[in-house]
This record gives structure tokens, sequence and C-alpha cells, in this order.
């Protein structure tokens, strides 16, 4: 032996990847839950500003309903032209209907003015008589061709209040404007209780459908975490088997043709030495190379065969039977029908064989060599039995750690394209691998 083949470094150890992947499923439950809890009160927060706003202009519509029926219904009937000129009982007939009929809680003020803009009527007795320009809302209320609403500033001191004006007759058809005030905090108040009778529903809901989401999320993080380690355990494997594939396309190189190449060269110096006859050392020299070619074919088929995408399954498996004839073992190969494998499936099944007469070659010590290939409607079978000293199965997980990881691989590889790896085996009772594939 010319000397050893170093051992490839281990794969760097996948626990960050681990901790990654179990940290991921929580990050996104959690951010998609906050992201919904977020969306589900900005809701909330907008249906509650717009349902407010509109329960606010129906509560307005309301009161100007309530003043035009307190105006008509009330006042006006009490209407009479000695109010125009201040006659005391025409002011008490007004006044006794507004106190019992027209004022309450939301509407606590009542005035009527006439055309001049002066007040002829006040529940406030101190105001009648008073004097302001109407504008030309005002005035339009006056002419009865529209009614008209507004938020002000009272100035008695009772804070926002809701004026609503709207046009009245005397009896000799003498126009007045109807002014009602209203406490804003009722009308504010008004729109929160509509508010409030709808709001448990569409919160809810939005509750509700948060709740939904979330088991939704969690299926989806976990889904996304199971995928994470598939990848994670493709990627090691893949890592694995390169390691492997390396060190023993290093280790075939060195035992087998590098030192046929030596033996060569030390032959020729030998022969060089010695004056031996030429002819004899071109012979041996011939010879020798000729089997380190054969060699190194083997090796470059070993490696990946061309055959396997240009002419199928079957005659892969049959050069990969041709290297083991070369070695000196029988081989009987029996394909059913592999016209239809798939370059997936073909793929999987070649290196499943190839792993196989591996371990034959590397570890069985087998004469015979059986390679089946058979199929039904939902799977391909590939079975490699060889008559070796076979082995204790409970013994696999030793040899694994030993640096057999290629059936471990092929079998993970397979698992994950949903077929099966069956190893049986006894010691001294040869050992079969059996791979089984569905069909896509």
């Amino acid at each position: 032996m010319i000397g050893e083949v170093d051992s490839a470094p281990a794969p760097a150890s996948p626990a960050p990847a681990r901790r990654l992947l179990r940290a991921t499923a929580p990050r996104l439950v959690a951010g998609f839950t906050a992201a919904g809890v977020l969306v589900t009160l900005g809701l909330a927060v907008a249906i509650a500003l717009m349902a407010r706003e509109r329960a606010t202009v129906v509560a307005i519509d309301q009161v100007t309903q309530i003043a035009t029926a307190t105006a008509h219904g009330v006042v006006e009937p009490q209407l009479s032209d000695g109010l125009l000129s201040g006659d005391p009982d025409a002011i008490r007939a007004v006044d006794d209907a507004v106190r019992r009929a027209v004022l309450g809680h939301s509407l606590f003020r009542v005035n009527v003015w006439d055309a001049d803009g002066r007040i002829v009527y006040s529940d406030r007795p101190g105001e009648i008589g008073e004097r302001h320009d109407l504008d030309e809302g005002e005035r339009r209320a006056l002419a009865g061709t529209e009614q008209q609403a507004g938020v002000a500033e009272d100035g008695s001191g009772s804070g926002r209040v809701l004026e609503v004006y709207t046009g009245v007759r005397t009896p000799d058809g003498t126009p007045l404007l109807y002014e009602a005030y209203f406490r804003y905090d009722a009308v504010v108040e008004a729109g929160w209780d509509a508010w409030r009778s709808f709001a448990p529903l569409s919160v809810g809901a939005l509750l509700l459908l948060e709740l939904v989401q979330v088991p939704l999320a969690v299926v989806l993080a976990r889904k996304l975490q199971r995928r994470e380690r598939q990848r994670e355990r493709l990627l090691r494997h893949a890592v694995e088997a390169s390691t492997a594939e390396r060190r023993r396309i290093a280790q075939d190189l060195h035992d087998g043709v590098v030192q046929e190449l030596t033996g060569i060269t030390y032959g020729l110096d030998a022969s060089r030495l010695r004056g031996g006859s030429e002819s004899t050392v071109v012979t041996e020299s011939a010879t020798r190379l000729r089997e380190s070619i054969g060699s190194l074919r083997t090796l470059l088929v070993d490696i990946y065969p061309p055959n396997l995408t240009q002419e199928g399954l079957g005659p892969a498996l049959h050069d990969l039977a041709g290297g083991l004839r070369r070695r000196g073992l029988d081989v009987t190969v029996a394909l059913g029908t592999v016209d239809a494998v798939g370059p997936a499936e073909a793929a999987l099944l070649y290196r499943a064989a190839q792993e196989a007469v591996r371990n034959v070659v590397s570890h069985a010590g087998a004469r015979t060599v059986t390679v089946t290939l058979a199929a039904d409607p939902s799977r391909w079978e590939l079975a490699v039995s060889d008559d070796g000293r076979g082995f204790d199965p409970t013994g696999t997980a030793a040899r694994q750690a030993d640096g057999h990881l290629g059936l471990r691989a092929i079998a993970d590889l397979v698992d994950d394209a949903g077929g099966t790896v069956d190893v049986r085996s006894a010691p001294g009772a040869g050992t079969t691998v059996t791979v089984r594939v569905p069909r896509p």
C-alpha cells in the first residue's frame, strides 16, 4: 500500500438549524395573531367612528323632526297676533304650551322670532324684545322653504347645543321663526346608543374570524416547519452522501488504479535494472493497463451511468451487474417491464441498487448476486440478493455509526418519495435489500 486515504470531515452539526426550525412556527403564529388582533382593533375603531357619525346624523334628523312636531303641533296653534305687539296674554298662552308639552331634558330652550330678528317669545322672559340679525339660512327657514340645524356654543354656559330653526305662522299668516335648543351631549349619546346596539355583533364577528384564522395559521406554520425539517434532513443526507461518495472514490482509486499503475512503474524499473526481455515487460504492462482501464470504466459507471437517462433503467442495471461480473461474481439480472419508469423513479431505483451492490462488494463476501425488478399497478419493486456472510440486523446502528451511511441515506430518500426499504439478513444466510417506490 502506498498510504492511507484520509477520512473526509464530518458535516457540520445541524443543531443551529433545528433551533431555528423550532423557533419558526411560534414566531409565525405569534406574528400572524398579533397582526390579526391589530387589524381587528383597527376595524373595530373604524366601525365605531363610522357608526357614531352615522348615528349622530340620524339623531340630528330625529331632533329636527321633534322640533318640527313641537313647532307645528304645540306652539303654532297658540300663536296670536297679540304676540307681535307683546300682549302678556298671548305670551302667557305660548309659554304655558311650551312648558307643558315642549321643554324637557334634551329640548331645553325655545325662542320665537319675527322677520326683523326680534324675539317675540322666549322661555327666558328677560330675552323677549332682544334683536339679532338673521342670517341667510334662518331667513329661508322663516320663509318656510327649508329647515336649518347647526351646532353652536350656548352663551349661557350650557356647552355645545344643537339649534333647530323652522318656520311657523300666526293666524293671519304672519311668518315667524321657531328656534329650539337641544343638548348636544344627548345627540352624541343617541349616537353611542345606536352604535352599542350593533357593535357587539360586528366586533364579535371580527373576533370570531380571528379565532378561526389562528388555528389555520398554526396548521400552516406546522406544515412549513415539517417542510423545513425535511429540507434540512435532505441537505444533511446530501452532505453525508457526498462525503461518503468522495471517500469511496478516493479509496477505489487508491486501492485499485493507483496501486496498479504504481506496480507497472515498479515492474518497468525492475526490468530495466535486470535487463530482462522487453516483450515480456510490455505484455505484462499492457495486461495490467487494460485491467486499470476496466477499473476506471467501472468507477465511471458507478459515479453516474451515462445510459440511465438515454437508454433507461434496464441497461443501467445490466452495466451495474457487469461491474460485479468483472470482480468474479456470478450475477443474475431479472427485469420486468421497465419502459414506463420515469426519470426520477429510475434515478432513485438505480441509486438503491448501486448502494446495495457496493455493500455486496465491500462487506458480503458473496459468490452470487441476483438483481430483480418487478412492477404492479401501484409501485416498482427492486431487490438485490446475495449469498454472502450476512449480518445481524440489530447491529445496523453500529454499522451506520462506523460510516456505512449509504443505506440510511437511500432509505430516507425513498421514504420522502413515499416508498419503503426493507433489509433482510442473518449471519451466514446472505442479505436481501428490497426497495419499493410508488408509481406517480
